[in-house]
């Protein structure tokens, strides 16, 4: 047992000899830093001991006390040191665990705070827009006004108020995979951004697809992944969930996350195990791009 402790301590030794390394902040950091610092002082004291292990020559021919009277190199003592060390392989375990979640969390929130970024930015985009179409319906005015040429006023009332009259959302989708066809890919998001916004939720998922091939074409991989998994989860058993999954997977694919898109894709083919024609091939290109097995 003292050979398998002497060999566990060169792993040790770089802990306590570099602290500030570690940078920990917490309590349960410096609890654990405190515990390798000592454990590595009773590492000392055996080493020096000799041990009895027979790896190491004993230097002195009695062996120093241990603590509550044991004798440093005895059983009991191995025993209690062996019993710490997994005591702190765990702790750091679990801290390390601790540390990789916060990363996680923070990463999400960073991704949610940019699309509600870009929803601010595109509804303020729509009120300036609107806000300068105000002002031309007074130009009208003085014609409708006039005694002498009434007559052509009376056009201009439906024309306006087919202006003003919104896009379904059947059409504004139309529209939207019309300037997806010719990559006006500004266009295509704004129309999926409209119907998202009029909470249409037969058409939400259409929406969230046009948004995420639109995100896709700007290459903005990060918020059309979030697209694509909101389409996903919307209706996780309609017939356009597997295009969802499979927008999610080349937008993990865009910004080099292959173990994630490799998981989609195998989450898709389990899940839908019958594709065929284009969306079969588009998936299996996609697992060549990405090396899945």
């Amino acid at each position: 047992m003292l050979r398998k402790l002497l060999l566990l301590a060169p792993l040790l030794l770089p802990l306590a000899a570099h602290p500030a390394a570690a940078q920990m902040e917490s309590r349960e950091g410096i609890a654990l830093q405190n515990q390798i610092l000592q454990l590595r002082q009773e590492l000392d004291q055996v080493r020096r001991s000799g041990g009895g292990g027979g790896a190491y020559p004993a230097p002195v021919p009695v062996a120093p006390p241990g603590r509550g009277g044991a004798p440093a190199g005895s059983p009991e003592l191995m025993s209690q040191l062996l019993d710490r060390i997994s005591q702190l392989e765990d702790e750091t375990r679990r801290l390390r665990g601790q540390a990789q979640e916060t990363e996680y969390r923070n990463r999400t929130l960073q991704q949610a705070v940019e699309k509600l970024q870009g929803d601010m930015d595109y509804r303020l985009q729509q009120l300036e827009q609107g806000g300068a179409a105000r002002p031309a319906a007074p130009a009208a005015a003085p014609r409708q006004r006039s005694e002498a040429d009434p007559a052509p006023a009376a056009p201009a009332a439906p024309a306006a108020a087919a202006a003003a009259t919104p896009r379904t959302a059947e059409r504004a989708l139309a529209d939207g995979q019309a300037a997806l066809g010719r990559r006006d890919y500004g266009a295509a998001e704004g129309a999926a951004r409209e119907v998202i916004a009029t909470r249409n939720s037969a058409r939400a998922q259409d929406a969230q697809i046009l948004l995420g091939d639109a995100l896709l074409g700007k290459r903005d991989f990060q918020n059309a992944a979030l697209a694509y998994d909101d389409a996903y989860r919307r209706n996780r058993s309609a017939s356009r969930a597997p295009e969802a999954m499979l927008g999610l997977a080349n937008s993990f694919l865009g910004f080099g996350a292959k173990r994630e898109a490799c998981a989609t894709l195998n989450d898709l083919r389990s899940e839908f195990p019958r594709l065929s024609g284009n969306m079969a091939s588009r998936a299996a290109e996609s697992r060549k791009r990405g090396g899945c097995g």
